[in-house]
């Protein structure tokens, strides 16, 4: 027996060298799909969350007694708890707003959590929003509810209530 070659020992580094590359990159590609599991669980959760402050409970609470399209005028003259309440409603769904837009937050998620309460409040607040933001100077003021709002009005159209739809799931 002789001596194995250095073109043999070259070739068992490339091929062991390729193999360490390609072992490495599914180890990292397994290690992004899970650390975005984390990071998606992580925001479900922070954003489940939002449904247990007192503050915004309260708000959607005396919310749920504006009726729709609801003027700034008509809002103050209820009395200024309600101002403030929509003032905690829409920066809430602000935030929910802009993590979805921004891929942070699914959509799906985010409508599945609160798509009937988002729907419900900017319904009521539309004509708010524009009463505030003309008072203001300001039209971006609350925009990313605005935009949540809307998606979620858009989805309660095309599908039912999860109550409807997974009625028979196990």
């Amino acid at each position: 027996m002789g001596a194995i070659p250095l073109s043999t020992w070259a070739m068992l580094a490339e091929i062991i060298g390729g193999f360490s590359i390609v072992t490495g990159l599914i180890v990292g590609w397994f290690q992004i799909r899970h650390h975005r599991s984390q990071q998606r669980n992580a925001v479900a959760i922070n954003l489940a969350q939002t449904f247990y402050n007192r503050d915004f409970a309260q708000a959607v609470v005396r919310m749920q007694h504006v009726p729709d399209n609801v003027s700034l005028k008509e809002l103050r003259a209820m009395g200024r708890e309600y101002e403030d309440a929509a003032i905690t409603v829409c920066t809430s769904f602000e935030t929910m707003g802009l993590l979805v837009y921004k891929r942070i937050a699914e959509l799906d998620l985010v409508l599945d959590l609160a798509g009937g309460i988002v729907a419900v409040m900017r319904r009521k607040l539309d004509q708010w929003l524009v009463d505030v933001r003309e008072e203001q100077a300001q039209p971006s003021w609350a925009e990313w509810f605005n935009w949540l709002g809307d998606r979620a009005l858009e989805r309660k159209k095309q599908s039912p209530p999860a109550h409807l739809a997974y009625k028979n799931w196990r």
